[in-house]
């Protein structure tokens, strides 16, 4: 049983972090959000106190370190974006790098020393083997890969500096919902595939394949997909572990199985009932052919389990969230004043 603590979720009020946040609080822990809401989504749930600003605020930090007796972090603030992480390296690099440095300083100043750090398959670059284990090389197609796998790098040297405790979390695809909750997906622009297929087909739209001649049984990519809710359970059980004393680590989460984006795109229109219309385009930069998670270590160290994977199911429940969105739900930030330092 874990002792009740405060603990402080950046980009808690995004699609993982808002999910993640909201187990720790069936828990019983005080939930702290840290967010600069950059993509125009809302918060106004009663059971997190959400500070609107920005990760590599300082001076907010220090007030929030000050002002709440945080004793350990989860960290999903980042941009998450492959493509613009492309054309523009630079926005990438200091949001996703140099602001975790930050966040990591104010840490170590406050002495937290315990960190979950929402991290990416996207650090293994092409694979070279499938599925994917933790100990595969990191050679990063993009600059988001490349700053997930910096902000590791730097957590490995503050462990070994400065006692930080951590544990990583390489995601494979995120996607699902917990409409019952009003949780889910809430991007502008948004960039991700279910969503983006599911407006497609609710608007009558034209959805756009990004490549279709790659090295895969019918061209498009292939993805390995994970409930949002079985992630942020992993979260969970990686606080209890760290909780329990253990070394720093990394774990992938996935389910060790890939679908492709024609197969994504005929799940949501078995799930719907609804016409697609589709385009094709060629591939993205950065985008590899086949993503599959090897799990083992997450299943075996954790004792994880990708309880809520199925396609279907995630399709469902996305659907659903995406059905109660048709009206936009009001925003509700608690702000907090910055100490004057």
């Amino acid at each position: 049983m874990l002792t009740m603590h405060t603990i402080l979720v950046t980009g808690g009020a995004g699609y993982i972090g808002s999910h993640t946040a909201l187990l720790l609080h069936q828990q019983g822990h005080q939930i702290i959000i840290l967010d600069s809401l950059v993509y125009n989504q809302s918060f106004d749930f009663p059971w997190a106190i959400c500070i609107k600003g920005d990760v590599g605020d300082r001076h907010l930090l220090e007030t929030i370190f000050t002002q709440y007796p945080i004793t350990a972090v989860m960290h999903f603030a980042a941009f998450i974006e492959v493509g613009r992480s492309v054309t523009n390296p630079d926005l990438c690099y200091h949001n996703n790098v140099v602001n975790t440095l930050t966040l990591l300083n104010a840490m170590r100043d406050h002495g937290v020393s315990t960190l979950i750090f929402s991290s990416s398959c996207a650090v293994y670059g092409e694979p070279q083997r499938l599925p994917l284990t933790e100990d595969h090389s990191h050679n990063p197609l993009s600059p988001y890969g490349d700053s997930k796998h910096m902000a590791e790098c730097i957590m490995h040297r503050y462990a070994d500096a400065y006692g930080l405790r951590f544990v990583a979390l390489r995601y494979f695809n995120a996607a699902g919902a917990l409409p019952e909750h009003n949780l889910g997906e809430r991007h502008e622009p948004e960039t991700h595939i279910m969503p983006l297929l599911l407006r497609a087909a609710m608007h009558k739209k034209v959805f756009t394949i990004f490549g279709t001649n790659h090295a895969t049984p019918d061209g498009t990519c292939i993805r390995d997909y994970v409930h949002v809710l079985d992630i942020a359970d992993a979260h969970i059980k990686a606080y209890a572990y760290l909780q329990a004393g253990n070394q720093s680590t990394a774990f992938n989460l996935g389910t060790g199985h890939g679908f492709s984006v024609r197969e994504v795109i005929g799940a949501v229109q078995e799930v719907t009932g609804l016409s697609l219309p589709i385009a094709c385009a060629g591939r993205r930069a950065g985008d590899p052919a086949i993503l599959v998670a090897d799990a083992t270590k997450a299943r075996e160290v954790l004792e994880w389990q990708p309880r809520h994977s199925e396609l279907h199911a995630m399709v469902r429940s996305a659907y659903q969230f995406a059905l109660l969105q048709q009206e936009k739900p009001v925003s509700g930030i608690r702000e907090v004043k910055q100490k004057q330092v």
